[in-house]
Order: structure tokens, then C-alpha cells, then sequence
């Protein structure tokens, strides 16, 4: 008797409650006929629905556990990669969860993978900026403050995101450089050691000057100037002999490299008065010209060619 009733349970929520789970679970759309057909079922909603569920909560712990040592500002600079990566990996759930649901995705695929293959092509530098935006955030290399040059021009990182780097001038224009950059070329960071740097200015004397007081004079003038260091000690470099002139350089530190250029400016003008005083003069280019004298034309010359044509 009890095994009776059993069985009669055991089929009754076999096939009345779970049945009736079924096929409410298979209700839903249908399109097309055959091995092609596609059923959008409420079942498959809730697997996707699960699925984006768990994925999202697996995103959040990874996103967690990735930027737990950061910055608050280098957090930020995560946010739209990870919604991009997220957009992703739904994407590569729906057509997962459509494939364990029964339904042919090969089609799908073939239909989207020129789409794919072109959206790959023009998003190509996009992805290499977005790199290396990851990359100069993880490794430190560049920071907001720092000086840098680029291309030739020099500028002071104010903003870092994550696909393109501001720096602003020393002519207070604002440069916008692609982060990718930073992983193929060049880039010189004045400031990525310390905020002292090494400056210099260059300067040509006359042959047959006083360098013994050439050089008393540039010591005197960059241990005056303002905004250059007093240790490190300026000193001067008696560079070369120059075609038309002696070549001598001044080299000081300084803690504000983004503004030297005034600083080298105030030393020309002092430089230009102190030699003028002392009678050190700052010479030309000077070049020797040779003129090679050939014999002169002869106006009978020309007649006997003329004869020669007419001939």
C-alpha cells in the first residue's frame, strides 16, 4: 500500500508538476522549419538570464581582484575597458548557452565573421591605444606632472586615460597623443627618475679671446640666475673648436624644466652685456672663398662656331 502511494507521488510530480515545468518552459517562438529552425523558448531566457548573472558576478570579483592595489584614478581608467571586455564576454555567452540550448550556431557565425574580420581591421589602432593605456597605467611609466618630448615637442602630462594622453606645451598648446605611442616610439621623460634635470646653454667665443675669463663669466652669471640649482654646482664644458668660433656650454640644474627656456633666455641677455664689458666678442660664421680665375672667352670663338653651323 505504501509502496502504491509512492509510486503514485512519484509519478504524479513526474509528470503533472514537472511536466507542466516543461512545457512551460518550452513555450516560446519558433522560426523557420528543419535542422535550420530556431525556438526562442522562456527556458532559454532564464539560462541566458542565469548565465548573465553568474558572468557578471565573476566579472565583478576579477575587476575586484585586479584593482585592488590601484589608485582610485587608475580604477577609473578601468571602467570602459572592463565594459568592453564584459560586452564580450556576454556576447560569447548568448551564442554558448544558444549552442548547449539545441540551436545551430554555425550559421550565425559564418554570417558574422566578415563583420567581425572588418570591425577587427578599423578597430585595430583602437586596440593598440587601449593597450597601451593598460600598460602605462600598470607599469608606472608615465604620470600626470611628468615633462616629456614627443615628435620634438615638450609638454606636462595633465590628464591620463585610456586611449589617448593630454600634455600641455611649453606655448600652452594642448597635445594629444595616442597611447600606443608610448609602446613604439621614442619617449624622453625629464622627470621620470626625479624633477632635477640638466640644462645647458651654448655659446661660441673669437678665437684669441680670454677663456680663462669666458669661463668666470659663465660661472658668475649661472650661479646668479634665478631658478637654477646651487647644488648641484653649474659648470662650464669647453666643447670644441669650432669652425669660426670657440665653443664653450654652461650646465646647470634645475627643478623646473617645463619653464627653462625663460631661464636660458635671462642668461643670453646677461651673457651678451658681460662680453660686450669685457671685450669677449661673439663671431660670425666665417667662411674663405677661393675664386679661380679661367681663361676669358674669346668673342672669335663664337663667330667660328656660327661658320661651323652654316656649314
Amino acid at each position: 500500500m505504501i509502496q502504491d502511494t509512492q509510486s503514485k507521488v512519484e509519478e504524479i510530480i513526474e509528470e503533472d508538476i514537472w511536466g507542466a515545468i516543461k512545457d512551460f518552459l518550452n513555450l516560446g517562438l519558433k522560426y523557420g522549419e528543419g535542422e535550420n529552425s530556431i525556438n526562442i523558448t522562456i527556458g532559454l531566457l532564464l539560462l541566458l538570464a542565469v548565465a548573465f548573472l553568474l558572468t557578471g558576478i565573476v566579472l565583478t570579483w576579477l575587476r575586484t581582484l585586479l584593482t585592488r592595489r590601484m589608485e582610485g584614478d587608475d580604477k577609473l581608467k578601468f571602467i570602459s575597458v572592463f565594459k568592453f571586455i564584459r560586452y564580450v564576454v556576454y556576447m560569447v555567452v548568448i551564442l554558448l548557452t544558444m549552442s548547449a540550448a539545441g540551436i545551430d550556431i554555425t550559421l550565425l557565425l559564418t554570417a558574422s565573421a566578415a563583420l567581425f574580420v572588418g570591425l577587427g581591421l578599423a578597430l585595430q589602432e583602437l586596440f593598440q591605444d587601449v593597450i597601451g593605456g593598460i600598460f602605462i597605467i600598470i607599469d608606472k611609466s608615465i604620470h600626470v606632472g611628468d615633462i616629456i618630448e614627443i615628435d620634438g615637442k615638450v609638454g606636462k602630462v595633465f590628464e591620463i586615460k585610456l586611449r589617448t594622453t593630454r600634455a600641455i606645451t611649453r606655448d600652452d598648446k594642448v597635445i594629444i597623443i595616442p597611447n600606443h605611442k608610448f609602446i613604439s616610439d621614442i619617449i624622453y621623460n625629464y622627470t621620470q627618475n626625479h624633477k632635477t634635470t640638466r640644462e645647458q646653454v651654448k655659446i661660441g667665443i673669437a678665437y684669441g679671446s680670454d677663456i680663462n675669463l669666458a669661463t668666470k663669466i659663465l660661472e658668475a652669471i649661472a650661479g646668479g640666475q634665478k631658478g637654477i640649482l646651487k647644488s648641484p654646482k653649474p659648470f662650464v664644458i669647453f666643447e670644441d673648436f669650432g669652425d669660426s668660433a670657440l665653443l664653450f656650454s654652461i650646465n646647470f640644474y634645475t627643478i623646473d624644466s617645463f619653464n627653462v627656456t625663460k631661464v636660458k633666455s635671462e642668461m643670453r641677455y646677461k651673457l651678451d652685456a658681460e662680453f660686450r664689458k669685457n671685450n669677449i666678442s661673439i663671431p660670425f660664421p666665417q667662411r674663405d672663398i677661393h675664386i679661380i680665375q679661367q681663361t676669358p672667352f674669346q668673342h672669335s670663338n663664337a663667330n667660328n662656331i656660327e661658320a661651323k653651323k652654316g656649314e
